[in-house]
């Protein structure tokens, strides 16, 4: 069975000057799970190995880098699901967790599959995982965004001031970063694996979730179909379940390039909404589409080199 990785970095107008950083993050994630692959290791592994680099790479909005809150801090949600059990773990809402990939995985491990807000922290702390400081995560850029989002949100009624960013820059009012980041693999042993990250939309409510922790929405992977995670607008994608009709429509014979694309397609249509996704099947073929100006990708498969792109 030939293994496969994909990776993105989130899809949205990512800057000129950040394109660079972008493509070489994702190539470095796109390595890290790779080598996980080539040991011989599981699917599950090589994506959260693959999304630890990106969570720890601050020119990506997921764990150090993410946007800010309307309290000015960051709130990270992570996810990741095996395909061959179709078991997932998942966390949302929480607060001073470096890696919150790891996280979700140890909730993965757990009787449920996803905790929120302060339950998932306590939980961190009761299974050892580290902690950190409110500012570890909080770079000068996204200092930023956050006033210049909030200077120009107070121009417009008190009701756009109080949404998601991303629900705003749905309505044309103000653009930024709808960053998150994922990867599916396939292993050796033709298991599918996804997972997926975030910082969420800038200037957030506090305790918004989007769509990167719900299972069908954020992430999917089944070994008898196709593994999938999402980037975007994320009430959009929830409202079209964008990784489970992506799967689904590999389920249903299409290759998964076209399948990504009628994906995409649905989440604009039904879901008026922006974003991509990456998508992955059983036989190691590769699929991915976006309706933003740019995504930050990369995959290997097989012996080829690794490929990325924006």
């Amino acid at each position: 069975m030939p293994i496969a990785l994909v990776v993105h970095g989130g899809a949205w107008d990512i800057p000129d000057d950040e394109v660079a950083p972008h493509r070489a993050g994702c190539r470095r994630a796109c390595d890290a799970g790779w080598h996980v692959l080539q040991a011989g290791g599981s699917a599950l592994d090589a994506v959260e190995a693959a999304v630890r680099v990106m969570e720890d790479d601050p020119i990506f909005d997921a764990g150090t880098g993410s946007v800010l809150n309307v309290d000015g801090i960051v709130e990270c949600d992570a996810a990741i699901m095996d395909g061959a059990s179709l078991r997932s773990g998942a966390v949302a809402a929480v607060q001073r967790v470096r890696d919150p990939i790891a996280l979700a995985r140890r909730v993965l491990a757990s009787q449920v599959v996803l905790l929120v807000g302060a339950g998932a922290e306590r939980f961190a702390d009761a299974a050892g995982h580290p902690r950190c400081a409110h500012t570890d995560l909080i770079v000068p850029r996204e200092v930023v965004r956050w006033h210049d989002v909030r200077a120009r949100l107070a121009h417009q009624p008190r009701q756009a001031f109080e949404r998601p960013l991303g629900e705003v820059a749905g309505r044309g009012i103000v653009a930024g970063p709808m960053g998150t980041v994922g990867a599916v693999a396939l292993d050796a042993a033709g298991h599918l694996a996804a997972a997926t990250s975030t910082g969420g939309t800038g200037n957030k409510p506090a305790g918004r979730v989007g769509d990167s922790p719900i299972v069908g929405s954020g992430l999917y992977a089944d070994d008898e179909t196709a593994a999938c995670s999402t980037t975007g607008w994320g009430e959009s994608i929830v409202r079209v379940v964008l990784a489970k009709t992506a799967t689904d429509l590999v389920g249903r014979g299409m290759a998964p390039a076209a399948a990504a694309g009628a994906a995409i397609e649905i989440l604009a249509r039904r879901g008026g909404g922006l974003g991509g996704c990456i998508l992955l099947d059983r036989g190691g073929r590769v699929g991915y589409a976006f309706n933003t100006p740019r995504m930050a990708h990369a995959y290997r498969c097989g012996d080829g080199p690794v490929v990325d792109g924006i």
